[in-house]
Formats: structure tokens, sequence, C-alpha cells
């Protein structure tokens, strides 16, 4: 991935690489490090949107080459809350308790930013996941292989928690965390992956 790539993905999420490889994008990586923490009265949506936005002009001010910058924020929504990444193993073992048996709501937020015109596109996609009853032991097993620590409500349906998922209503990908026929869309509207140039 040459400097000159004019995409610019605001994240180190190997997941959000592989999408955007899959879907055949020329890009490259240059990271935004923000503080992710929810304003007081800020909505689960509005929060993502946020974040989404400032890590994509954060790693616009940093870099000098680019010119379609692309952020995106994943959080899990349970009954209204918001939640996070855990913060330590008992705290991934509390989610997973939680979202045990029930239905929740999974959304991203991605923003892409034409650097060049200051247009920034945004949209949050919603995607309904619903898991099994989880016993204690499979909870235990996966919190031990550590991959909850850096996730969103403690899970990766790409990976570890794959068979927890009953259900799912909406876009995958979202829930990997971009989701790809979307962010395309856009990518196309603002100019940044012309239709002629698709393979």
């Amino acid at each position: 991935m040459a400097a000159t790539d004019p995409v610019v993905l605001a994240s180190t999420s190997p997941r959000r690489s592989e999408l955007l490889e899959l879907a055949g994008i020329r890009f490259r990586v240059a990271p935004a490090d923000i503080p992710e923490e929810p304003m007081p009265g800020e909505e689960a949506v509005e929060h993502a949107l946020r974040l989404a936005e400032e890590k994509a002009r954060a790693a616009a001010e940093r870099e000098a080459d680019g010119q379609f910058f692309i952020g995106a924020d994943t959080i899990v929504v349970l009954d209204g809350r918001i939640m996070g990444k855990p913060t330590d193993q008992n705290d991934a073992v509390r989610m997973l308790t939680e979202l045990s048996g029930k239905g929740h709501e999974v959304v991203t937020a991605y923003a892409v930013l034409d650097k060049q015109s200051n247009v920034c596109i945004k949209r949050a996609v919603r995607t309904q996941v619903v898991f099994k009853q989880l016993s204690e032991q499979e909870i235990s097993d996966y919190v031990k292989t550590g991959c909850p620590m850096d996730k969103a409500g403690a899970y990766a349906i790409q990976g570890g928690a794959a068979h927890f998922v009953r259900e799912i209503h909406g876009s995958y990908t979202n829930v990997v965390g971009l989701p790809t026929c979307e962010l395309v869309e856009t990518l196309h509207t603002i100019g940044a992956w012309p239709k002629e140039e698709q393979h």
C-alpha cells in the first residue's frame, strides 16, 4: 500500500482492513487515537457517529498524504445501554452474562471525510443480534482466550463467539466492524472510488 493511496483507514482493526481488502479498495492505515467515552446525555447512535467523524478528522489532520479518510466506531447496545470494551476479565464475564439469551443491537457508524473539500458523509448502520443461552463454562472458556478484551460487548462474531449467535437480522459485516455495502456506496458518492474502477 503506497503512501499516495487516496483512501486512508483511521483504524488499526485487522477486521476492518480485511473487509476493505475483500471489497477491492486500495487503502492504507493511519490510526487515530481519541477518547471514546460517551458524553453526558449522548444517545448510542449519536455517540458512534461523533467518534467516527472525530477519528477521520484526527487522522486527516496528522497525515500529509491522502484525500479520503474513513473513521469508524462499533458499539453494542443492550436495553438502550452502550456496552463498550471490557475493562478486565470480570467485566467481560459480566457483559457476556448480560447478553446471554437476549437480543441486542450492534451499531457501526462510519464517516468518510474528503480532506480537500472538507465534505464529510456519515452513516450509522444497525444490526440485531440474538445470543443463545450461554453456560458459565462457555463464558469462562471464551474470556480466557483473551479475544473479548478489545471488543465492544466483549465478543467477536467472526471469532470464538460465532457459535453464541442464534439469529442475526441485518448486515453481518456491520457486526464485524464495517458495513461494507453501505461504505462502498458512500465511497462512490463522495468520489473516492469511481464506479468505472470497480473490478
